[in-house]
């Protein structure tokens, strides 16, 4: 059954993601960068979550606020007051979880959770806002995606973490194999219990990730592929051709581009 999150995928059509929202100015992860893409036509927008001192959900990549805002500091250690008072690129503050969900009615968020001390403070906003249905939980750390999920009072979709997609990528191949396929699923079944994607890039440390065999491995056990961070035209036909489910771009201009020209803008 398909979680509510994917629904806008409307017939099969892949899912169009604004890596940090869409700023040819380097906005990234401000309201304005949100709206941008959603003005653009996306449903889906790709952030992160850091918490203050005072336990509020920040939509921010970084860990400190040095390289994007006019101020330094690392957020755990600040208050959202002090935050508040940060300016990225000097002209925008960073948004609050709440603010942008309340801003964008309907949009679904991918949220990559950043530290641990964001674990319970994302898990109580989501309940507050009510929007389980909005959003993919996200992390590198299969544990810390966990530690959110295991808070919340009902299912949100999920991807894999660094250890899960390794893992699939290890035993996923074992699945042609007919005297190793039963021992595969039961394996991969486990560690993927909680899992709807697979997000991954196309390599890794040089070794190729995304294939036509990974993709089709996926879809045989029911699991959604989406690739980051795809800014080039070529490779978004590349994949696309190779079946994936999802991009992630910070070109959200370009990624509409190819999908219209594809016929599969949404």
């Amino acid at each position: 059954m398909t979680l509510p999150f994917f629904s806008a995928q409307e017939n099969g059509k892949p899912v169009a993601m604004a890596h940090r929202g869409f700023s040819l100015d380097g906005l990234e992860n401000s309201l304005s960068a949100f709206r941008a893409a959603v003005d653009l036509g996306y449903h889906y927008l790709e952030t992160d979550v850091h918490t203050t001192a005072d336990g509020v959900v920040l939509l921010f990549h970084d860990a400190v606020l040095d390289r994007v805002t006019d101020r330094t500091g690392r957020i755990t250690e600040l208050t959202a007051e002090e935050v508040g008072k940060a300016l990225i690129r000097g002209q925008e503050t960073v948004p609050t979880f709440d603010q942008v969900v309340a801003a964008l009615p309907g949009t679904r968020f991918n949220l990559d959770v950043k530290d641990w001390n964001s674990v319970r403070s994302l898990a109580e906003a989501i309940e507050k806002n009510a929007v389980h249905d909005r959003v993919l939980i996200a992390s590198f750390s299969d544990r810390r995606r966990r530690a959110v999920l295991r808070l919340l009072s009902r299912r949100t979709a999920a991807s894999a973490g660094t250890a899960a997609n390794a893992a699939f990528v290890a035993v996923s191949p074992l699945l042609s194999i007919p005297g190793l396929r039963f021992f595969a699923r039961v394996f991969l079944g486990r560690v993927l219990r909680d899992v709807d994607a697979l997000q991954v890039p196309i390599q890794y440390r040089g070794l190729p990730v995304v294939t036509p065999g990974f993709v089709r491995r996926a879809h045989a056990l029911g699991l959604y592929v989406h690739v980051w961070t795809i800014n080039d035209p070529a490779k978004m036909h590349v994949l696309l051709d190779m079946g994936v489910d999802g991009l992630v771009s910070d070109r959200a201009d370009l990624l509409r581009e190819v999908l219209e020209s594809r016929g599969v803008w949404s």
